[in-house]
Protein backbone atom coordinates (compact mmCIF):
# COMPACT_ATOMS: atom_id res chain seq x y z
CA UNK A 1 0.00 0.00 0.00
CA UNK A 2 1.20 3.53 -0.80
CA UNK A 3 3.04 5.06 2.16
CA UNK A 4 0.51 7.88 2.65
CA UNK A 5 -2.33 5.34 2.94
CA UNK A 6 -3.16 2.80 5.61
CA UNK A 7 -5.80 0.09 5.85
CA UNK A 8 -6.27 0.48 9.58
CA UNK A 9 -5.44 3.70 11.35
CA UNK A 10 -4.63 4.20 15.01
CA UNK A 11 -7.35 6.50 16.38
CA UNK A 12 -7.61 8.45 13.11
CA UNK A 13 -8.68 12.08 13.18
CA UNK A 14 -11.92 12.65 11.26
CA UNK A 15 -11.65 14.98 8.26
CA UNK A 16 -14.76 16.89 7.21
CA UNK A 17 -14.42 18.25 3.66
CA UNK A 18 -16.55 21.22 2.61
CA UNK A 19 -16.96 23.44 -0.40
CA UNK A 20 -17.80 27.06 0.31
CA UNK A 21 -21.42 26.56 -0.68
CA UNK A 22 -21.61 23.30 1.26
CA UNK A 23 -20.42 24.94 4.45
CA UNK A 24 -22.71 27.93 3.98
CA UNK A 25 -25.72 25.61 3.78
CA UNK A 26 -24.64 23.48 6.74
CA UNK A 27 -27.44 23.13 9.27
CA UNK A 28 -25.99 20.79 11.88
CA UNK A 29 -22.53 20.65 13.38
CA UNK A 30 -20.54 17.78 11.85
CA UNK A 31 -18.97 17.40 15.29
CA UNK A 32 -19.64 19.19 18.58
CA UNK A 33 -18.54 22.83 18.46
CA UNK A 34 -17.62 22.72 14.75
CA UNK A 35 -19.31 25.95 13.67
CA UNK A 36 -18.05 27.85 16.68
CA UNK A 37 -14.54 26.63 15.91
CA UNK A 38 -14.94 27.64 12.27
CA UNK A 39 -16.21 31.10 13.19
CA UNK A 40 -13.37 31.67 15.64
CA UNK A 41 -10.74 30.81 13.03
CA UNK A 42 -12.41 32.27 9.95
CA UNK A 43 -13.12 28.97 8.24
CA UNK A 44 -15.50 29.32 5.29
CA UNK A 45 -14.58 26.34 3.11
CA UNK A 46 -12.13 28.20 0.88
CA UNK A 47 -9.63 26.00 -0.94
CA UNK A 48 -6.88 24.80 1.36
CA UNK A 49 -8.33 26.11 4.60
CA UNK A 50 -7.66 23.77 7.51
CA UNK A 51 -8.95 24.07 11.08
CA UNK A 52 -8.15 21.37 13.62
CA UNK A 53 -9.71 20.35 16.92
CA UNK A 54 -7.74 18.43 19.52
CA UNK A 55 -9.28 15.97 21.94
CA UNK A 56 -8.78 15.90 25.69
CA UNK A 57 -5.64 13.81 25.18
CA UNK A 58 -4.10 16.52 23.01
CA UNK A 59 -4.34 14.45 19.83
CA UNK A 60 -6.19 15.71 16.77
CA UNK A 61 -9.75 14.49 16.74
CA UNK A 62 -11.44 16.48 13.96
CA UNK A 63 -10.35 18.53 10.95
CA UNK A 64 -12.40 21.04 8.96
CA UNK A 65 -10.96 21.32 5.46
CA UNK A 66 -11.94 23.56 2.54
CA UNK A 67 -12.31 22.60 -1.13
CA UNK A 68 -13.28 26.01 -2.53
CA UNK A 69 -15.73 25.47 -5.38
CA UNK A 70 -14.88 21.76 -5.46
CA UNK A 71 -13.75 21.74 -9.10
CA UNK A 72 -10.08 20.96 -8.41
CA UNK A 73 -9.85 17.16 -8.60
CA UNK A 74 -6.67 17.25 -6.52
CA UNK A 75 -8.00 19.82 -4.07
CA UNK A 76 -7.31 17.53 -1.10
CA UNK A 77 -3.58 17.99 -1.82
CA UNK A 78 -3.72 21.43 -0.24
CA UNK A 79 -5.03 19.76 2.91
CA UNK A 80 -2.77 16.72 3.28
CA UNK A 81 0.21 19.00 2.64
CA UNK A 82 -0.59 20.91 5.83
CA UNK A 83 -1.41 18.07 8.19
CA UNK A 84 1.10 16.61 10.65
CA UNK A 85 2.10 12.98 10.87
CA UNK A 86 -0.73 10.75 12.02
CA UNK A 87 -3.71 8.80 10.75
CA UNK A 88 -6.81 10.40 9.26
CA UNK A 89 -10.15 9.23 7.94
CA UNK A 90 -12.72 10.97 5.74
CA UNK A 91 -15.90 11.67 7.66
CA UNK A 92 -17.56 13.75 4.90
CA UNK A 93 -16.34 13.86 1.32
CA UNK A 94 -17.50 17.31 0.22
CA UNK A 95 -18.82 15.86 -3.03
CA UNK A 96 -15.49 14.36 -4.18
CA UNK A 97 -15.33 10.70 -5.13
CA UNK A 98 -12.97 8.29 -3.38
CA UNK A 99 -10.40 8.10 -6.20
CA UNK A 100 -9.98 11.88 -6.36
CA UNK A 101 -9.71 12.19 -2.59
CA UNK A 102 -7.01 9.49 -2.53
CA UNK A 103 -5.12 10.98 -5.51
CA UNK A 104 -5.17 14.45 -3.98
CA UNK A 105 -4.13 13.14 -0.59
CA UNK A 106 -1.11 11.31 -2.01
CA UNK A 107 -0.19 14.33 -4.13
CA UNK A 108 -0.08 16.72 -1.17
CA UNK A 109 1.60 14.24 1.18
CA UNK A 110 4.46 13.61 -1.27
CA UNK A 111 7.95 14.73 -0.28
CA UNK A 112 11.23 14.12 -2.08
CA UNK A 113 13.53 13.26 0.82
CA UNK A 114 16.26 11.16 -0.83
CA UNK A 115 18.97 13.65 0.12
CA UNK A 116 17.57 14.77 3.47
CA UNK A 117 18.97 13.39 6.70
CA UNK A 118 15.52 13.70 8.28
CA UNK A 119 13.07 11.64 6.26
CA UNK A 120 9.49 12.72 5.63
CA UNK A 121 6.72 11.30 7.77
CA UNK A 122 3.57 11.84 5.73
CA UNK A 123 0.07 11.91 7.15
CA UNK A 124 -1.71 8.64 6.37
CA UNK A 125 -5.24 8.34 5.04
CA UNK A 126 -7.31 5.34 6.10
CA UNK A 127 -8.69 3.70 2.96
CA UNK A 128 -10.84 0.57 2.76
CA UNK A 129 -9.37 -2.73 1.64
CA UNK A 130 -10.52 -3.80 -1.81
CA UNK A 131 -9.98 -3.66 -5.55
CA UNK A 132 -10.65 0.08 -5.86
CA UNK A 133 -8.22 0.83 -3.04
CA UNK A 134 -5.56 -1.34 -4.69
CA UNK A 135 -6.05 0.66 -7.91
CA UNK A 136 -5.65 4.07 -6.27
CA UNK A 137 -2.64 2.83 -4.30
CA UNK A 138 -0.95 1.61 -7.51
CA UNK A 139 -1.63 4.97 -9.14
CA UNK A 140 -0.22 6.85 -6.15
CA UNK A 141 2.92 4.71 -6.23
CA UNK A 142 3.38 5.30 -9.97
CA UNK A 143 2.93 9.06 -9.60
CA UNK A 144 5.40 9.17 -6.71
CA UNK A 145 7.90 7.19 -8.82
CA UNK A 146 7.43 9.64 -11.69
CA UNK A 147 8.08 12.57 -9.38
CA UNK A 148 11.12 10.91 -7.79
CA UNK A 149 12.64 10.30 -11.23
CA UNK A 150 12.19 13.94 -12.26
CA UNK A 151 13.38 15.32 -8.92
CA UNK A 152 16.58 13.26 -8.83
CA UNK A 153 19.54 15.39 -10.02
CA UNK A 154 21.34 14.45 -13.20
CA UNK A 155 24.41 13.39 -11.21
CA UNK A 156 22.34 10.40 -10.05
CA UNK A 157 19.85 10.14 -12.92
CA UNK A 158 21.96 10.07 -16.07
CA UNK A 159 21.37 7.78 -19.06
CA UNK A 160 22.92 4.81 -17.25
CA UNK A 161 20.76 5.30 -14.15
CA UNK A 162 17.66 5.72 -16.28
CA UNK A 163 18.45 2.38 -17.89
CA UNK A 164 18.67 0.93 -14.38
CA UNK A 165 15.16 2.16 -13.61
CA UNK A 166 13.73 0.52 -16.72
CA UNK A 167 15.70 -2.66 -16.02
CA UNK A 168 14.26 -2.86 -12.49
CA UNK A 169 10.76 -2.42 -13.89
CA UNK A 170 11.33 -5.13 -16.47
CA UNK A 171 12.61 -7.56 -13.84
CA UNK A 172 9.66 -6.87 -11.53
CA UNK A 173 7.08 -7.62 -14.20
CA UNK A 174 8.86 -10.24 -16.28
CA UNK A 175 9.34 -7.95 -19.27
CA UNK A 176 12.15 -8.07 -21.82
CA UNK A 177 14.59 -5.15 -22.00
CA UNK A 178 16.95 -4.43 -24.87
CA UNK A 179 19.55 -1.65 -24.46
CA UNK A 180 21.65 -0.29 -27.33
CA UNK A 181 24.54 1.80 -26.00
CA UNK A 182 27.20 4.17 -27.34
CA UNK A 183 28.59 3.55 -30.82
CA UNK A 184 26.34 0.51 -31.15
CA UNK A 185 23.60 3.08 -31.78
CA UNK A 186 25.14 3.77 -35.18
CA UNK A 187 25.29 0.07 -36.03
CA UNK A 188 21.63 -0.30 -35.00
CA UNK A 189 20.60 2.83 -36.97
CA UNK A 190 19.81 5.34 -34.23
CA UNK A 191 21.96 8.17 -35.64
CA UNK A 192 20.08 11.07 -34.06
CA UNK A 193 20.17 9.53 -30.57
CA UNK A 194 23.91 9.00 -31.01
CA UNK A 195 24.55 12.54 -32.26
CA UNK A 196 22.69 14.26 -29.43
CA UNK A 197 24.27 12.21 -26.64
CA UNK A 198 27.85 11.66 -27.82
CA UNK A 199 29.39 14.65 -26.02
CA UNK A 200 28.35 13.45 -22.56
CA UNK A 201 30.40 11.41 -20.08
CA UNK A 202 27.73 8.70 -19.90
CA UNK A 203 27.11 7.12 -23.28
CA UNK A 204 23.74 7.65 -24.97
CA UNK A 205 21.47 4.64 -25.21
CA UNK A 206 18.20 3.40 -26.63
CA UNK A 207 15.99 1.38 -24.31
CA UNK A 208 13.23 -0.92 -25.52
CA UNK A 209 10.98 -2.86 -23.12
CA UNK A 210 8.43 -5.45 -24.26
CA UNK A 211 5.65 -7.01 -22.17
CA UNK A 212 2.35 -8.76 -22.62
CA UNK A 213 0.53 -11.14 -24.94
CA UNK A 214 1.40 -10.48 -28.61
CA UNK A 215 -2.21 -11.31 -29.53
CA UNK A 216 -3.45 -8.30 -27.57
CA UNK A 217 -3.71 -4.75 -29.01
CA UNK A 218 -0.29 -3.26 -29.65
CA UNK A 219 0.46 -0.24 -27.44
CA UNK A 220 3.68 1.74 -27.92
CA UNK A 221 4.87 4.40 -25.45
CA UNK A 222 7.76 6.75 -26.24
CA UNK A 223 9.33 9.16 -23.76
CA UNK A 224 11.98 11.83 -24.14
CA UNK A 225 14.91 10.89 -21.90
CA UNK A 226 17.24 13.90 -21.92
CA UNK A 227 18.63 13.50 -18.42
CA UNK A 228 20.16 16.98 -18.50
CA UNK A 229 19.94 19.64 -21.17
CA UNK A 230 22.67 22.27 -21.28
CA UNK A 231 21.33 23.42 -24.64
CA UNK A 232 24.45 22.05 -26.31
CA UNK A 233 26.51 24.58 -28.25
CA UNK A 234 23.41 26.83 -28.27
CA UNK A 235 23.94 26.90 -24.52
CA UNK A 236 21.11 27.90 -22.23
CA UNK A 237 21.38 30.78 -19.79
CA UNK A 238 21.75 29.95 -16.11
CA UNK A 239 18.07 30.41 -15.29
CA UNK A 240 16.99 28.27 -18.23
CA UNK A 241 19.42 25.50 -17.30
CA UNK A 242 18.67 25.41 -13.59
CA UNK A 243 15.92 22.79 -13.61
CA UNK A 244 16.96 20.90 -16.72
CA UNK A 245 17.29 17.70 -14.70
CA UNK A 246 13.57 17.54 -15.49
CA UNK A 247 14.16 17.23 -19.25
CA UNK A 248 13.73 13.46 -18.90
CA UNK A 249 10.19 14.08 -17.62
CA UNK A 250 8.66 12.53 -20.73
CA UNK A 251 10.47 9.27 -20.04
CA UNK A 252 9.36 9.44 -16.40
CA UNK A 253 5.75 9.67 -17.60
CA UNK A 254 5.93 6.62 -19.86
CA UNK A 255 7.93 4.59 -17.32
CA UNK A 256 5.25 5.30 -14.70
CA UNK A 257 2.48 4.49 -17.20
CA UNK A 258 4.22 1.21 -18.00
CA UNK A 259 4.41 0.48 -14.28
CA UNK A 260 0.64 0.92 -14.03
CA UNK A 261 -0.12 -1.00 -17.21
CA UNK A 262 1.88 -4.04 -16.15
CA UNK A 263 0.86 -3.86 -12.49
CA UNK A 264 -2.81 -3.65 -13.45
CA UNK A 265 -2.55 -6.37 -16.07
CA UNK A 266 -4.05 -4.37 -18.93
CA UNK A 267 -4.84 -6.44 -22.00
CA UNK A 268 -2.15 -4.96 -24.25
CA UNK A 269 1.09 -5.95 -25.90
CA UNK A 270 3.24 -3.13 -24.53
CA UNK A 271 6.41 -1.73 -26.02
CA UNK A 272 8.18 1.08 -24.18
CA UNK A 273 10.85 3.12 -25.98
CA UNK A 274 13.19 5.53 -24.17
CA UNK A 275 16.08 7.30 -25.92
CA UNK A 276 18.30 8.28 -22.98
CA UNK A 277 20.96 10.97 -23.48
CA UNK A 278 22.58 14.00 -21.89
CA UNK A 279 22.83 17.05 -24.16
CA UNK A 280 26.33 18.15 -23.17
CA UNK A 281 29.16 20.25 -24.62
CA UNK A 282 32.49 18.86 -25.79
CA UNK A 283 34.66 18.81 -28.91
CA UNK A 284 32.47 16.12 -30.47
CA UNK A 285 29.14 17.86 -29.78
CA UNK A 286 26.81 18.25 -32.74
CA UNK A 287 26.76 21.79 -34.17
CA UNK A 288 24.35 24.34 -35.67
CA UNK A 289 24.54 23.85 -39.42
CA UNK A 290 25.28 20.12 -39.25
CA UNK A 291 23.11 17.83 -41.34
CA UNK A 292 22.24 14.57 -39.62
CA UNK A 293 20.69 11.38 -40.88
CA UNK A 294 17.71 9.81 -39.11
CA UNK A 295 16.49 6.26 -38.66
CA UNK A 296 13.66 6.88 -41.12
CA UNK A 297 16.07 8.16 -43.77
CA UNK A 298 15.05 11.82 -43.63
CA UNK A 299 17.93 14.28 -43.23
CA UNK A 300 17.80 17.06 -40.64
CA UNK A 301 19.66 20.36 -40.73
CA UNK A 302 20.47 21.56 -37.21
CA UNK A 303 19.30 25.11 -36.67
CA UNK A 304 19.53 24.98 -32.86
CA UNK A 305 21.21 22.34 -30.69
CA UNK A 306 18.75 23.21 -27.91
CA UNK A 307 15.98 21.64 -30.01
CA UNK A 308 17.46 18.22 -29.30
CA UNK A 309 14.48 16.41 -27.81
CA UNK A 310 12.65 16.16 -31.12
CA UNK A 311 15.77 14.63 -32.67
CA UNK A 312 16.00 11.67 -30.31
CA UNK A 313 12.21 11.27 -30.45
CA UNK A 314 12.37 11.12 -34.24
CA UNK A 315 14.49 7.96 -34.10
CA UNK A 316 12.36 6.54 -31.29
CA UNK A 317 9.05 7.18 -33.06
CA UNK A 318 10.38 5.68 -36.27
CA UNK A 319 11.45 2.58 -34.35
CA UNK A 320 8.07 2.34 -32.57
CA UNK A 321 6.22 2.55 -35.89
CA UNK A 322 8.18 -0.38 -37.28
CA UNK A 323 6.17 -2.55 -34.88
CA UNK A 324 2.90 -1.27 -36.43
CA UNK A 325 1.28 -0.35 -33.10
CA UNK A 326 -2.46 0.08 -32.81
CA UNK A 327 -1.82 3.06 -30.56
CA UNK A 328 1.32 5.16 -30.16
CA UNK A 329 1.65 7.81 -27.44
CA UNK A 330 4.66 9.96 -26.68
CA UNK A 331 5.40 12.30 -23.79
CA UNK A 332 8.10 14.95 -23.98
CA UNK A 333 9.21 18.11 -22.19
CA UNK A 334 9.57 19.52 -25.68
CA UNK A 335 8.95 23.27 -25.86
CA UNK A 336 8.72 26.38 -23.75
CA UNK A 337 6.11 27.51 -26.28
CA UNK A 338 3.62 25.04 -24.81
CA UNK A 339 4.05 26.67 -21.40
CA UNK A 340 3.57 30.15 -22.87
CA UNK A 341 0.35 28.99 -24.52
CA UNK A 342 -1.13 26.80 -21.79
CA UNK A 343 0.87 27.25 -18.59
CA UNK A 344 2.24 24.58 -16.28
CA UNK A 345 -0.88 22.52 -15.57
CA UNK A 346 -2.57 22.10 -18.95
CA UNK A 347 -1.17 19.29 -21.08
CA UNK A 348 -1.52 19.92 -24.82
CA UNK A 349 -2.40 16.87 -26.90
CA UNK A 350 -1.65 16.71 -30.62
CA UNK A 351 -3.36 14.03 -32.69
CA UNK A 352 -5.12 13.57 -36.02
CA UNK A 353 -7.25 10.77 -34.51
CA UNK A 354 -10.55 12.32 -33.42
CA UNK A 355 -11.66 9.16 -31.63
CA UNK A 356 -8.43 9.03 -29.63
CA UNK A 357 -8.72 12.73 -28.77
CA UNK A 358 -12.28 12.15 -27.54
CA UNK A 359 -11.18 9.22 -25.38
CA UNK A 360 -8.31 11.19 -23.85
CA UNK A 361 -10.61 14.13 -23.12
CA UNK A 362 -13.09 11.71 -21.53
CA UNK A 363 -10.21 10.41 -19.39
CA UNK A 364 -9.37 14.01 -18.54
CA UNK A 365 -12.92 14.66 -17.36
CA UNK A 366 -13.09 11.44 -15.35
CA UNK A 367 -9.76 12.03 -13.62
CA UNK A 368 -9.95 15.82 -13.34
CA UNK A 369 -6.53 16.01 -15.03
CA UNK A 370 -6.71 18.89 -17.55
CA UNK A 371 -5.81 18.26 -21.22
CA UNK A 372 -6.25 20.63 -24.15
CA UNK A 373 -6.30 19.61 -27.80
CA UNK A 374 -3.98 21.61 -30.04
CA UNK A 375 -3.89 21.68 -33.87
CA UNK A 376 -1.47 19.81 -36.09
CA UNK A 377 -1.68 22.67 -38.57
CA UNK A 378 0.04 21.33 -41.68
CA UNK A 379 0.63 24.73 -43.36
CA UNK A 380 3.15 25.49 -40.59
CA UNK A 381 5.30 22.63 -41.90
CA UNK A 382 6.78 25.21 -44.26
CA UNK A 383 8.63 26.62 -41.22
CA UNK A 384 10.56 23.35 -41.01
CA UNK A 385 11.77 23.30 -44.60
CA UNK A 386 15.51 23.46 -45.29
CA UNK A 387 17.07 24.29 -48.68
CA UNK A 388 19.79 21.67 -48.15
CA UNK A 389 18.09 18.91 -46.11
CA UNK A 390 14.66 17.31 -45.78
CA UNK A 391 13.90 19.17 -42.54
CA UNK A 392 15.32 21.75 -40.18
CA UNK A 393 15.00 20.97 -36.48
CA UNK A 394 13.63 24.31 -35.28
CA UNK A 395 10.79 26.30 -36.76
CA UNK A 396 11.40 29.51 -34.84
CA UNK A 397 9.48 31.12 -32.00
CA UNK A 398 6.01 31.43 -33.52
CA UNK A 399 3.76 28.40 -32.92
CA UNK A 400 6.78 26.60 -31.49
CA UNK A 401 4.84 23.78 -29.85
CA UNK A 402 2.87 23.16 -33.07
CA UNK A 403 5.94 23.09 -35.32
CA UNK A 404 7.68 20.74 -32.89
CA UNK A 405 4.70 18.39 -33.07
CA UNK A 406 4.71 18.65 -36.87
CA UNK A 407 8.40 17.74 -36.90
CA UNK A 408 7.61 14.57 -34.93
CA UNK A 409 4.70 13.78 -37.24
CA UNK A 410 7.13 13.37 -40.16
CA UNK A 411 8.51 10.26 -38.46
CA UNK A 412 5.17 8.66 -37.54
CA UNK A 413 3.33 6.07 -39.63
CA UNK A 414 1.18 4.58 -36.85
CA UNK A 415 -2.56 4.56 -37.51
CA UNK A 416 -3.28 6.27 -34.17
CA UNK A 417 -0.76 8.61 -32.50
CA UNK A 418 -0.86 11.27 -29.81
CA UNK A 419 1.90 13.60 -28.68
CA UNK A 420 1.94 15.35 -25.28
CA UNK A 421 4.18 18.40 -24.84
CA UNK A 422 4.44 18.55 -21.04
CA UNK A 423 6.35 20.52 -18.42
CA UNK A 424 6.65 17.71 -15.83
CA UNK A 425 7.18 20.35 -13.13
CA UNK A 426 5.09 22.32 -10.71
CA UNK A 427 5.70 25.59 -8.97
CA UNK A 428 4.81 25.61 -5.30
CA UNK A 429 1.09 26.26 -5.03
CA UNK A 430 -2.03 24.73 -3.51
CA UNK A 431 0.24 23.55 -0.71
CA UNK A 432 1.74 20.92 -3.01
CA UNK A 433 5.55 20.49 -3.08
CA UNK A 434 7.38 22.29 -5.87
CA UNK A 435 9.24 20.04 -8.27
CA UNK A 436 8.56 17.09 -10.54
CA UNK A 437 4.88 16.52 -11.27
CA UNK A 438 2.67 14.57 -13.68
CA UNK A 439 1.03 16.46 -16.54
CA UNK A 440 -1.69 14.72 -18.53
CA UNK A 441 -0.63 11.47 -16.89
CA UNK A 442 -3.88 10.68 -15.09
CA UNK A 443 -5.95 11.55 -18.15
CA UNK A 444 -4.00 9.11 -20.32
CA UNK A 445 -4.07 6.42 -17.64
CA UNK A 446 -7.84 6.78 -17.30
CA UNK A 447 -8.17 6.43 -21.08
CA UNK A 448 -5.94 3.35 -21.22
CA UNK A 449 -7.69 1.70 -18.29
CA UNK A 450 -11.08 2.30 -19.90
CA UNK A 451 -9.92 0.87 -23.24
CA UNK A 452 -7.88 -2.12 -22.16
CA UNK A 453 -9.08 -3.38 -18.77
CA UNK A 454 -10.12 -7.02 -18.68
Amino acid sequence: MHKSFTAKGANPAAIHLFTVSGFESLKDDPFPGARALAKGQGFTGKAGQVVVQAGTDGQLSHVLAGLGDGRDALGVAAISAKLPEGDYSIASDGGLDFAKIAAGWADGAYRFDRYLSEKAKPPRLVIPVGEESDAVSREADAVAHLRDLVNTPASDMGPEALQGEVAALAKLHGAKLTATVGDDLLKANYPLVHAVGSAATFAPRFLELEWGDPSHPKLALVGKGVTFDSGGLNIKGGDGMRIMKKDMGGSAHVIALSELIMGSGLKVHLKLYVPAVENAIAGNAFRPGDILASRKGLTVEIDNTDAEGRLILADALARACEGEPDLLIDFATLTGAARVALGQDLAPIYTDDDALAADVLAGSKASGDPVWRMPLWDPYLSDLKSPIADLVNSGGRQAGSITAALFLKQFVTAKSWAHFDVWAWRKGKYGRPEGGAPTGFRAVWAMLAARYSA
